[in-house]
């Protein structure tokens, strides 16, 4: 069947702490939690997605048969020469669910041309051993099978998902993110101000580190 791949682009991070990293994007087609189509969102178990992942007609995109085929699509995104000097080129796994398809070896080719590795995930399904970071973005009503990496980065608010439910997991970092769709589908007044309320929150919890959007401000992917 192969990796189904909605689109693979080089940018800059624009979330989290490696906000502002470059990076190449590998985001995966399909998603666990809602189908990708409009008519399915209020139904479905994360509401507030704002990222197209379905299909494979996006830039880069495709259905590609191995993970040498896939990985040398990955590397070919690099704009520069991957010649290493201390440095490691940055690969992200994103969606979508990433968790559906990635694989044991596409991380091994990938390492083996001396790329770190992270993945943006719901946290509802398990992760292939090997990577070298690792961010969970829970959704309120899942139950998380990734319990501990690197970063964990909650889009608030949400119903049913209180920042404290969390605070007992075993990650490095605390992001709390404000969810950039107020009034929609989500149980709170139109026109709630959630950078305000999250804002609040990191001040009263200094746990928490407040994580912006930056490429939608800055007008980048």
């Amino acid at each position: 069947m192969g990796y189904r791949i909605k689109e693979i682009f080089h940018s800059l991070q624009g979330e989290g702490v490696h906000a502002g990293r470059a990076a190449v994007f590998c985001r995966f087609s399909g998603c666990n939690l809602w189908t990708g189509r409009e008519q399915d969102r209020p139904a479905a178990a994360c509401r507030f997605c704002d990222t197209d992942f379905t299909g494979t007609d996006g830039p880069g995109g495709g259905v590609f048969g191995d993970a040498q085929t896939l990985a040398a699509a990955i590397l070919a995104a690099f704009p520069y020469p991957l010649d290493g000097n201390g440095w490691r080129p940055y690969v992200v796994f994103t969606g979508g669910e990433p968790a559906l398809q990635l694989t044991p070896e596409l991380l091994d080719v990938l390492h083996a041309h001396g790329c770190q590795c992270g993945v943006e995930t719901n946290g509802t399904l398990p992760l292939p051993a090997g990577l070298d970071w690792v961010t969970v973005s829970p959704k309120a009503g899942t139950r998380l099978v990734v319990t501990q990496g690197d970063e964990l980065k909650l889009v608030w608010p949400q119903v049913g998902a209180d920042p404290s439910d969390f605070d007992g997991l075993d990650f490095r970092h605390f992001i709390l993110q404000p969810r950039d769709d107020a009034g929609r589908g989500a149980g709170d007044e139109p026109g709630a101000d959630h950078v305000a309320a999250c804002v609040r929150y990191c001040l009263e919890h200094p746990r928490w580190r407040l994580g912006l959007q930056a490429h939608k401000f800055l007008g980048i992917r």
